[in-house]
């Protein structure tokens, strides 16, 4: 028997759906899955990124979506990498990134929810401040292996981070706009 979705999650990245999955149905809300490859525009504006893909994956599934867009701002690097945080991470990844910070380890995770059904395009927007770990530490994806949100000493590897993350909080702003009052 098909399975009957709220709505999908259009991504190539499998990690990224099962922690939206988790997150999302703890409010209710059942997620299905949409693999599909999106062309990323060359932008320094995550929720404009974001909001495009949106709109590429609906004009493929042709279902209410939302896609997930981060990025890692890394203070003594201006910022860097934002939203090419994806290219860095398969160019340089984690050890890459860790030979390039030195001193001011200040971090942030930024995440947006992008939610398209035709009708409306609206972006929900999240940010962890914390730090850069002087060494991976832990078992994870992404970043995960070297992001110490603030107050904490565990990098998102070692932690629960389905209640604390960048992607936690944007999906709740998500949740709270598109369950019923």
């Amino acid at each position: 028997m098909p399975q009957s979705f709220d709505l999908f999650f259009a991504s190539s990245n499998f990690n990224k759906f099962q922690e939206a999955k988790k997150i999302l149905g703890g409010f209710g809300i059942n997620l299905g899955f949409f693999q599909c490859k999106m062309e990323e525009i060359q932008s320094n504006s995550l929720k404009e990124i974001a909001k495009n893909k949106a709109m590429q994956a609906f004009h493929k599934c042709k279902k209410p979506l939302i896609v997930e867009d981060d990025g890692l701002f890394i203070d003594s690097l201006n910022g860097f990498p934002g939203p090419y945080s994806s290219y860095v991470f398969k160019t340089i990844g984690n050890k890459g990134i860790l030979n390039l910070v030195k001193q001011n380890r200040k971090a942030k995770f930024v995440s947006i929810i992008s939610f398209y059904d035709k009708k409306n395009n609206e972006s929900f927007e999240s940010k962890v401040k914390g730090f850069i770990s002087k060494k991976i530490m832990g078992r994870g994806w992404g970043y995960d292996p070297i992001f110490i949100p603030a107050n904490s000493k565990k990098v998102f590897a070692q932690l629960n981070k389905n209640q604390i993350s960048h992607r936690f909080k944007a999906l709740k702003k998500f949740s709270n706009w598109y369950l019923p009052k």
